[in-house]
């Protein structure tokens, strides 16, 4: 399936606005154009928010961004926005401190994934506070809210960089047991699938390598202290990891 959007975020997810133009709104008013800075919700992150302005100054708030069909859709923040035509020329601009602070959880959650070697049961990230779920087939001991709280930013302190593989349907379906996820597989659509490594470029050595659609920071330097607030027992096979930036 052809995408009729370019995802901007896709390889740069520092960008904040870009130029573009609109090509469809929906019967509710959501609006799709021929490229984006706003990030959809999946994989648990939530859709970017912000406002899309036209060329003779109407703005339009974005309350969130969708997949719908394979459509990215900018939804309103409300239903009296005022209405954009296609074929208008607008500039998108994302809501950035929201973003940013999904960007440091996101990739916390991957540096969580590295401590706690089992498959990922479920996940929802927030600007404030998120949650990682597990299955703890393979633990041998229980999970510890403090000492993981502590190896967790002890991981992030080093400062280690983030890169971006591809490879393609194919070789992801030969290598299965890159995907950490039970549930919800990574995006595909486009022939080949992005990889989201911290550290080394070695996939032998990296801190954590798995298939990954959403926005990270470039170094985990960038992340804001953590804490783990709770360890909750959802069931014989769930351990739900709750976080929080610390101050």
């Amino acid at each position: 399936m052809t995408k009729r959007t370019e995802e901007l975020f896709r390889d740069d997810s520092y960008l904040t606005e870009c130029e573009a133009t609109v090509t469809d709104v929906n019967e509710r008013g959501g609006i799709v154009l021929d490229r984006t800075v706003f990030y959809y919700t999946g994989g648990g992150q939530p859709g970017d928010k912000g406002t899309l302005m036209a060329k003779d100054g109407t703005v339009v708030e974005i309350g969130t961004t969708i997949n719908a069909g394979g459509d990215i859709v900018h939804v309103p923040a409300s239903e009296d926005q005022p209405a954009l035509s296609v074929g208008a020329a607008v500039t998108g601009k994302i809501d950035w401190d929201t973003r940013y602070r999904h960007m440091q959880m996101h990739t916390a959650m991957h540096l969580i994934c590295a401590l706690v070697p089992c498959a990922i049961t479920g996940c929802q990230i927030g600007a404030e506070k998120s949650r990682i779920d597990f299955n703890p087939d393979g633990l041998e001991d229980a999970l510890d809210k403090d000492s993981l709280t502590d190896s967790l930013n002890e991981l992030a302190g080093r400062d280690i960089p983030l890169g971006a593989d591809w490879i393609s349907d194919a070789d992801l379906d030969a290598n299965p047991d890159l995907v950490r996820t039970m549930s919800v597989q990574p995006p595909r659509g486009l022939g080949k699938v992005r990889l989201i490594r911290i550290g080394d470029p070695d996939a032998e050595t990296a801190v954590d390598l798995q298939p990954c659609g959403g926005t990270h920071v470039a170094r985990t330097g960038e992340i804001k202290p953590l804490r783990i607030a709770k360890i909750e027992n959802k069931g014989k096979n769930n351990r739900r990891i709750n976080i929080v930036f610390e101050g």
